[in-house]
């Protein structure tokens, strides 16, 4: 089932992020971080656990990011993703947001969305507050992907 997350559901989240960020696949994130940021975040769970997390955070007006896309590894290529990211772009269209853009390392998952690689450089520089947390900064391979709604 997937809805909107709620308080108790913070550890779960946590703990499937940090999963794949200690694989140096994503950004850790700290409970303080996810709660702050709770109302951004979608959970996909059966039987009150969490099996799949995805953040929608909007970013400036029309500017929105899809983040913290994890799904539990034996539960992936169930559609679990796929189904996180049209919760996060159905969202962002009830916001009227106008682009959505997404930093990854598998850029063909979401070019499967529509999603089109561009720069870098062409997104707001406040994105950039939390790639210099990462100790992959300023030599990240992510690439910056977006989408028109």
């Amino acid at each position: 089932m997937i809805r909107k997350a709620k308080p108790f559901d913070i550890k779960g989240i946590q703990r499937l992020i940090n999963f794949y960020a200690e694989k140096g696949l994503m950004l850790p994130r700290s409970l303080n971080e996810l709660y702050e940021n709770l109302r951004d975040f979608w959970v996909y769970t059966e039987k009150r656990k969490i099996l799949g997390c995805c953040a929608l955070h909007l970013s400036w007006k029309d500017l929105a990011e899809i983040k913290s896309l994890a799904v539990e590894e034996s539960f992936q290529n169930k559609g679990i993703g796929s189904a996180l990211v049209e919760a996060s772009l159905k969202e962002a269209k009830e916001f009227t947001v106008k682009e959505v853009f997404v930093l990854s390392y598998s850029p063909d998952y979401f070019k499967r969305f529509g999603f089109k690689k561009i720069s870098k450089e062409r997104l707001p520089h406040r994105i950039w507050q939390e790639c210099i947390k990462c100790p992959k900064f300023p030599d990240c391979k992510e690439t910056a992907l977006i989408k028109q709604l």
